[in-house]
């Protein structure tokens, strides 16, 4: 198998194996730089998986203050009660966002994957 002809940012030959078809690896080749720009702009844009489990933990810190409150007689309980509607809110908003970014991630890298597979089939898709 024949290696990539690419150049690595150091000056240094890429060692990584060329696809087949082809004289660049899949980070070298010019057909797939949008490819890599979208995951590359993926990494700051995610905020990292511990995001949403702070914010979590951050409703779940105002809910028992809210429970220790009402108990305590310093919350009204119709108060509680729609501060508590309003959280809940928030964490469907919250776990809806998880969603949606999950699935950008899959669809991104399922579409990566598929123009693997067209470059490697030579341009033909599956079932062709």
């Amino acid at each position: 198998m024949a290696l990539c002809s690419g150049i690595k940012a150091d000056g240094g030959r890429c060692h990584a194996q060329a696809m087949r078809n082809s004289e660049w690896c899949v980070g070298h080749d010019p057909d797939q730089a949008e490819a890599r720009r979208r995951r590359a702009s993926k990494g700051g844009k995610r905020g990292g998986r511990g995001r949403p489990q702070v914010e979590v933990n951050a409703v779940k810190t105002q809910l028992q203050d809210l429970v220790d409150g009402v108990l305590s007689g310093r919350i009204e309980r119709a108060d509680a009660a729609v501060v508590g509607q309003v959280l809940n809110v928030y964490l469907r908003a919250v776990s809806i966002e998880l969603a949606v970014r999950e699935q950008m991630e899959l669809v991104g890298r399922l579409e990566e994957l598929e123009g693997v597979l067209a470059q490697r089939d030579g341009g033909f898709g599956r079932g062709a």
